[in-house]
């Protein structure tokens, strides 16, 4: 499963806000930090931030779903090493319970209780 990408409506609404603020004219005074360039250059500074992101988390994706893969061939080689021991050495053997298997004699048996119908 794939993690989300990150979208921000912030960032739309500053675009909009932006392309609004070009069109007023004469162009509006603001005090100190505030200014036209600075808000251009604040939007086009979250937007590559967050196009960063993204294509961080797609690699990340990208990457898990090889280690998903790798983590099933695993699983796949330990249960062939467990049969391969199992039925060179036995199934009862100390070699299989040295490789983490569980020696047939030392396994629970089931214990079935019997119900009584009652009348």
């Amino acid at each position: 499963m794939s993690r989300p990408k990150r979208k921000s409506n912030v960032l739309e609404v500053a675009r909009q806000r932006l392309a609004g603020l070009k069109k007023i004219s004469p162009k509006p005074t603001f005090a100190a930090p505030l200014s036209e360039e600075a808000f251009e250059a604040e939007i086009e500074g979250f937007s590559e931030d967050q196009n960063a992101y993204n294509g961080e988390v797609a690699a990340l994706d990208e990457k898990t779903n090889r280690l998903d893969a790798r983590e099933r061939l695993l699983d796949d080689f330990n249960q062939r090493i467990l049969a391969g021991i199992r039925a060179q050495y036995g199934p009862d053997s100390n070699e299989l319970e040295l490789v983490g298997g569980v020696r047939r004699s030392d396994r629970k048996r089931p214990v079935r209780t019997k119900t009584l119908k009652t009348a």
